[in-house]
């Protein structure tokens, strides 16, 4: 079989070197190597995230890996089975969505869902409208040690503690762009159904609780000046720890994303997806309410 053709939407993210290389780079690590996919093409833009001189850098490097580089989208998707949006600026997401939307492609939006809830709910109705195959996460829900921490407490979590890095957005709120990292862990170890969000922050670090109900909570501790992601996940009884291996997320998640692009229903759903976006949404209101509870939004 031949493998897929892929088409990246961005070269604003290091996200769009990353997952070309375990697809296209013959000198990639035989068990990080993800055959059966081959990246064809790539759309390049400027946003706030990146400038001309870093998207040349990026430019030259996949096109090192036999990668055509263009600045016009229909000769991006021409011939390609299958679209990663990779656009760093969550600001750009509904409007290159709406443009990918129709085609009949399956399609990959990299992390955050979108930048507003506005944002998130129009292309959640356009997905629905164009009949479109999509989903969308960041790495972090499928780290292997989550799923052991899950599985070692009886998979009855009834309190889940995450952390992880919040980096500082060139535009847009870093809480979403980056601390959806943490909060789709705790997604993966609480499931769905969040009903309140409390944040505060201290500086160093936003923290933020998550009520579930019928006593379940998580807390989720977005630091700054840090990049390690870790967590707990505790039933009535016990207590299980966890770390993330950083070194093997994007091929985890690209694996998912194969099966995806072959036909399979998406690890995560995009109702899912938008709850996180708007436990996101919540803290940031909470922050500016002095911590006070903000409802979770529904879709």
């Amino acid at each position: 079989m031949d493998a897929l053709k892929i088409a990246v939407i961005g070269l604003d993210t290091s996200h769009s070197i990353a997952f070309p290389k375990l697809m296209n780079d013959p000198t990639c690590a035989p068990d990080l190597q993800v055959a059966g996919l081959r990246v064809v093409s790539c759309l390049r833009f400027e946003t706030p995230f990146q400038d001309a001189k870093g998207l040349d850098a990026r430019q030259q490097q996949l096109e090192a890996w036999g990668v055509k580089v263009t600045t016009c989208l229909d000769e991006a998707l021409v011939d390609c089975d299958a679209i990663m949006m990779e656009i760093n600026d969550p600001a750009y997401h509904l409007d290159y969505f709406q443009r990918l939307a129709a085609l009949g492609k399956p399609i990959f939006l990299d992390k955050p869902l979108a930048g507003t809830l506005a944002d998130g709910r129009a292309i959640i109705a356009e997905m629905k409208r164009c009949g479109t195959r999509v989903w969308s996460a960041s790495s972090l829900p499928f780290a292997p040690g989550i799923q052991a921490a899950i599985d070692a407490v009886g998979g009855a979590v009834s309190v889940g503690h995450c952390f992880g890095a919040l980096g500082t957005a060139p535009a847009g709120d870093s809480l979403i762009w980056y601390g959806v990292h943490s909060f789709e862990m705790l997604q993966r170890l609480m499931g769905s159904g969040a009903q309140s969000v409390r944040a505060v922050d201290l500086g160093p670090a936003v923290v933020t609780t998550v009520d579930y109900g019928n006593g379940r909570y998580g807390v989720i501790e977005s630091i700054r000046n840090q990049w390690q992601y870790g967590g707990r996940a505790q039933s009535s009884k016990q207590s299980a720890f966890f770390d993330v291996d950083s070194s093997r997320i994007y091929h985890d998640l690209l694996l998912q994303i194969k099966a995806f692009f072959l036909g399979a229903e998406p690890p995560i759903s995009m109702e899912k997806t938008f709850e996180g976006l708007a436990m996101m949404c919540a803290a940031r209101q909470s922050i500016a309410g002095d911590g006070a509870a903000v409802p979770v939004e529904k879709l």
